[in-house]
């Protein structure tokens, strides 16, 4: 899969360039449109609820995709090697040669056996994330740490230490949303940050 975009970096849109046959899964909801002959699993119906897959035809074909809100496509190479931790709901494209996993064993000592605010995706490829806003990326050098409120969070590579800890300790906290929570994170390591919040302070 290539990916190209465009409409950035407030309104970007990111065009999914499939080989006959490959597949890719994607939110239904973020489809803009396909090229003709695309065949397309929404991934719902008989109770059940999953990622919707396209399928280009034999000649190949496109799927366009783009975030909720307004700001910007980012595509995520990965090598391998290094994995990402990614914002759950950040991740807009799966191709067939990355695996997402919310329950990485790597999460255990942030969420215990919980489903946190956070996924794991490793392999060989490119993946697409929506940045609400702009991208800020920090390289942190080895042992300098700094501090990020969750909404805020988009990815971090998995060689970032990462530790969770209440804004207030006697106020409420979420493990699912991160909110009540901030992350203090310590290099080597690369954190992606989006300069937008992609849901509202709780309470507002």
């Amino acid at each position: 899969m290539q990916v190209r975009t465009r409409h950035t970096p407030a309104f970007a849109v990111a065009r999914l360039v499939l080989a006959p046959g490959e597949t890719v899964q994607a939110e239904y909801t973020a489809m803009v449109a396909t090229s003709y002959g695309v065949l397309v699993d929404s991934g719902r119906g008989r109770g059940r609820s999953r990622p919707a897959v396209f399928t280009a035809p034999a000649e190949g074909g496109w799927v366009d995709i783009a975030p909720a809100l307004p700001g910007d496509a980012h595509v995520l190479e990965l090598d391998g090697v290094t994995g990402w931790c990614v914002a759950r709901g950040a991740r807009l494209a799966l191709p067939a040669t990355l695996r997402a996993e919310p329950g990485w064993p790597g999460f255990h000592p942030l969420f215990g056996v919980e489903h946190g605010f956070l996924e794991h995706v490793s392999g060989v490829g490119v993946t697409v994330l929506a940045c609400c806003g702009a991208l800020d990326t920090l390289t942190l050098d080895p042992g300098e740490a700094i501090t990020v409120e969750p909404a805020h969070l988009l990815a971090y590579t998995d060689s970032t230490q990462v530790r969770l800890r209440a804004v207030d300790p006697s106020g409420p906290q979420s493990l699912r949303t991160g909110s009540g929570l901030l992350l203090d994170l310590a290099g080597p390591g690369q954190v992606l940050v989006q300069t937008r919040r992609p849901r509202p302070p709780v309470g507002a």
